[in-house]
């Protein structure tokens, strides 16, 4: 965008958690602005008026309807994606939908379909495949110094299960579990490392705890056209924290502290019904106190090595450690301004440029037919052939 450029208006629907991750960058970065919200609670809508002096509506079509919105942020629950993407298409604005891009297949499908007769275009994110370090690691891959990728490990262990949770979210048919919310950013990494092709998945998942009757754990081996294959593994089951290998630097980029090893599982013993623990979640949204630490690393989503010809390269929140056949060395990702820079970057050459990013309505639509995919291969204890996958090369809208 030009230097003269007017900032990019934004429409936010739903001011919960999702909303909350993507405030620094709004706040920070003037090529954007926020000039319009949808929320059901006033307090939410109360403080979106104070702070960003925009309209606030408790109705979507309204938002849809603002005049002064280029582009619509997509922040509500997983299950009421397709229903405001399709709106905010119909109304000729530009979308980007917070991952993953629906529950089931049909909805994405629609969702692309929506969005292409518009003539809109469709991102989906933020994932942490926006991260620097990843952007990095691919161009690290593009520039051939290091041969093909062969191999890609990803593996992430968190508390993501232990943290409040409203029903629906331990509900699989509904979206719930660490599949929809997390795996999709493991997945979306691993796709763009590997060139996004994917072709089988071989996968087991675990339910372990009937408190929280959803998937909380799974591992699943990729293929991908040109050979390469990847293996992810996630549990949300809060006992070991893989962050311990990622100098301590939590998910957001924020330090983290070890002693408070334990913490969402102590809170949620604290909480004796369905009803408080939504209680406990609400206050995790927008206009509440509780606020993620500031950033002080890029963003991550674990441990990630690409094994590539003639080097493994390991990615971490502030840049890639390269391990060539007889020397080892750091490439250093560019330096920190503000958390999901390269979120907003993508926004603005969407709407300013027509440029998408890589994470396309289509890309999303992928992304989801792995996940279901890791679902049907581990109940059915067979391997999975994919049909709606799209390449680096050839994305669309």
């Amino acid at each position: 965008m030009t230097s003269n450029a007017s900032p990019v208006g934004i429409g936010v629907i739903g001011l919960g958690r999702g909303f909350v991750l993507m405030l620094p960058a709004f706040r920070a970065d003037r090529r954007v602005r926020l000039v319009a919200a949808c929320a059901p609670r006033e307090e939410s809508r109360a403080a979106f008026r104070a702070e960003f002096g925009g309209n606030a509506y408790p109705d979507v079509e309204s938002l849809c309807a603002d005049p002064e919105v280029e582009i619509i942020y997509v922040a509500t629950p997983h299950e009421l994606h397709c229903e405001h993407v399709i709106a905010a298409a119909t109304a000729g604005k530009h979308i980007f939908v917070d991952k993953p891009i629906a529950i089931i297949l049909e909805d994405a499908t629609r969702m692309v379909e929506a969005c292409r007769e518009a003539g809109v275009q469709l991102i989906v994110g933020p994932s942490h495949s926006f991260d620097a370090p990843v952007a990095l690691a691919r161009r690290l891959i593009d520039s051939g110094d290091y041969g093909r990728v062969r191999m890609i490990n990803a593996f992430n262990y968190t508390d993501f299960l232990y943290r409040p949770r409203r029903p629906e979210e331990l509900n699989t048919d509904m979206g719930g579990g660490v599949l929809f919310s997390q795996g999709v950013h493991q997945i979306d990494i691993v796709r763009l490392l590997a060139g996004g092709m994917a072709e089988k998945v071989f996968a087991m998942t675990g339910k372990w705890d009937a408190a929280r009757p959803t998937e909380g754990a799974y591992s699943a081996l990729v293929s991908f056209a040109g050979g390469v294959f990847a293996s992810l593994t996630y549990s949300g089951y809060a006992h070991f924290d893989s962050d311990e290998w990622m100098g301590w630097t939590g998910e957001l980029g924020n330090e983290k502290d070890p002693k408070a090893y334990g913490d969402a599982r102590r809170k949620l013993k604290s909480v004796s019904s369905p009803e408080e623990e939504i209680k406990l979640k609400s206050a995790r949204t927008y206009g509440s106190d509780d606020m993620p630490k500031p950033a002080s690393r890029y963003e991550h989503f674990g441990p990630i090595i690409v094994s590539c010809d003639g080097a493994d390269l390991r990615l971490t929140p502030e840049g890639v450690h390269v391990y060539g056949d007889t020397e080892r060395e750091f490439k250093a990702a560019p330096d920190l301004l503000y958390p999901r820079k390269e979120v907003i970057d993508a926004v603005v050459a969407t709407v300013r440029d027509g440029e998408p990013p890589a994470q396309t309505g289509a890309w999303g639509l992928a992304s989801l037919e792995i996940c279901r995919a890791i679902l049907s291969a581990a109940e059915s204890g067979m391997p999975v052939t994919l049909e709606h996958q799209t390449g680096l090369e050839t994305k669309t809208s």
